[in-house]
């Protein structure tokens, strides 16, 4: 189970925090014992996407942690001021440096044991090109018997590559898949 961050201090007032169930709630929540503000803890969203060019699909090498060194399709989490979509595309420009058009949303994967929700959309690439931004050590085009599979950082990505290259082989579409990663 997801152990929310446990706030000791109020942002807004610098108040004492306790962990009580609100009158109108149904389970704890951080609150002042000086101003009553209440702290809510929800889950994070890592947004990104699955570029493809012709057969091939992009991943990037990560140059930061966690799982330095191990690969991972561009992603990060998504910015206020921004939608899904918008998020994924940057993440993926700041990543791997790549122009794509975005497509639909593929994957959408709940991570409880983290606090994360996971969406990723299909993209196709528009150039082969990569540049590559600061977190990304390399990126590469890998067809299916190349893809590093046992140097994969996160279950979500390993999730979301073998949906798509199983539905490409099926041929009929590509469906919006979810699940819980443990």
């Amino acid at each position: 189970m997801f152990q929310t961050r446990r706030f000791q201090h109020c942002p807004v007032c610098g108040g004492q925090i306790e962990y009580r169930i609100p009158a109108d709630d149904n389970r704890e929540r951080a609150t002042c014992t000086v101003c009553g503000t209440i702290q809510y803890e929800n889950p994070l969203n890592v947004v990104g996407t699955l570029p493809v060019w012709g057969d091939q699909v992009l991943l990037c090498r990560r140059a930061i942690e966690p799982r330095l060194g191990k690969w991972t399709l561009p992603a990060g989490f998504m910015e206020l001021g921004e939608t899904l979509a918008q998020g994924a595309q940057r993440e993926t420009d700041e990543e791997a440096g790549v122009q794509i058009e975005m497509q639909d949303l593929y994957c959408v994967m709940n991570v409880v044991r983290v606090g994360q929700v996971h969406l990723f959309y299909r993209a196709r690439m528009l150039a082969p090109d990569c540049d590559p931004g600061p977190e990304t050590l390399e990126a590469r085009l890998f067809h299916e018997h190349e893809v590093p599979w046992d140097e994969l950082a996160f279950h979500t990505v390993r999730y979301a590559l073998e949906r798509f290259f199983e539905d490409r082989r099926r041929g009929q579409g590509f469906p919006l898949h979810t699940a819980d990663i443990a």
